[in-house]
């Protein structure tokens, strides 16, 4: 690796990759491309280790014109392509940019790709990479007794979110056995960590516990996810870049199936411990059961074993320092949440998806 294009890398797991990156491989050049829509912010780039070697385009991957540009203008030898619109219950309210971003977005970027590696050849046959970040969602539900996912899985998406990655996977494969195009997959689990975007379950719940708000659990919530910390996500992607056989697809997660409720009471023990004299506590008593998500997956699980004996993988944090971890760095960076919050569009989404659940 030489320049890497990074899509998404204003977001909550492009962010934390770029910042990984720059840490652990101190030869590399990053070009970040991000359209920098409600999830993306510059707040998530500051104070970045040798920021020199980082360079933002604010942009919309579905621009052919401008991924072409980057390509030639850098001499990008791997894409990193985290850029998508996430979350299930906004593409249930409106999966028209989901369908647009996740799928003719992934299309325009492998047909540049395709373009400058393939046809033109200017790096004189120099290793080159497109690295594709999809979702365990992909694969659909578990019943409590199915095996957990893993890279031979048959697709089985239930969301709209959830089938517009299923596409743009398909599509990604069909780019390396129809044209060559040296392409490798990632399917993570659920994410959380640093600078994620508060409308999701962890930092919803860490936030509104600290400012005694009610803490919305979907149905009975005992819906179980495996959990990932995001530091640990990046370096198996950085595995997956060094080492991962082109044209193969690696299952990522956290090796953990708490349910939802459990993480909930989790992050309210973690906070009763650091604020024990916060007028909230026990925050447990915040907990509110909500009306459920459309159509909600029950279970997922995933299986490590490929990455893990293929490329020497595994996650090294544990749920319940990850979580700590977690907790601390939002209490600690209360500039960067008020920053995310003073977005209109912000709150008119928390309005639009909870009130009418409770």
């Amino acid at each position: 690796m030489r320049t890497l294009l990074v899509t998404g890398g204003a977001g909550f797991i492009g962010s934390n990759f770029i910042r990984y990156m720059l840490k652990h491989e101190p030869d590399i050049r990053i070009v970040n491309l991000d359209k920098l829509t409600y999830a993306g912010s510059l707040e998530n780039l500051k104070d970045l280790p040798d920021p020199e070697r980082h360079t933002f385009v604010q942009g919309d991957i579905c621009d052919g014109d401008l991924v072409a540009r980057l390509l030639h203008e850098h001499r990008v030898d791997t894409i990193v392509h985290f850029a998508a619109e996430s979350h299930v219950d906004r593409s249930i309210l409106g999966p028209g940019a989901f369908v647009q971003t996740n799928i003719v977005g992934t299309f325009t970027l492998l047909e540049a790709a395709r373009a400058f590696w393939l046809n033109e050849n200017p790096l004189d046959g120099a290793p080159v990479r497109f690295h594709h970040v999809s979702t365990d969602e992909v694969f659909g539900t578990l019943g409590p007794e199915d095996p957990p996912f893993d890279e031979n899985t048959p697709y089985a998406p239930r969301s709209p979110y959830a089938a517009s990655k299923a596409s743009s996977d398909h599509l990604v494969r069909a780019y390396f056995h129809t044209y060559g195009l040296p392409v490798t997959i990632t399917n993570c689990s659920n994410n959380y960590g640093p600078y994620q975007f508060p409308e999701k379950l962890i930092p919803l719940m860490i936030l509104n516990a600290q400012e005694g708000k009610p803490l919305p659990v979907y149905g009975d919530g005992m819906q179980i996810r495996d959990w990932l910390y995001v530091d640990d996500h990046s370096e198996a992607i950085r595995r997956v870049l060094h080492g991962g056989r082109p044209g193969e697809t690696y299952t990522v997660g956290g090796d953990n199936q708490p349910p939802n409720i459990q993480i909930v009471r989790t992050i309210c023990h973690i906070l009763d411990e650091l604020q024990p004299a916060s007028p909230h506590t026990p925050h447990e008593k915040l907990i509110t059961h909500v009306a459920d998500r459309p159509g909600h997956d029950r279970r997922y699980d995933i299986d490590i074993a490929k990455i893990r004996s293929e490329l020497g993988w595994e996650p090294s944090e544990k749920l319940e320092t990850g979580l700590l971890k977690t907790v601390r760095w939002y209490l600690d960076n209360p500039e960067w949440v008020a920053a995310i919050r003073k977005q209109q569009e912000y709150q008119r989404w928390i309005d639009a998806n909870y009130a009418k659940r409770r």
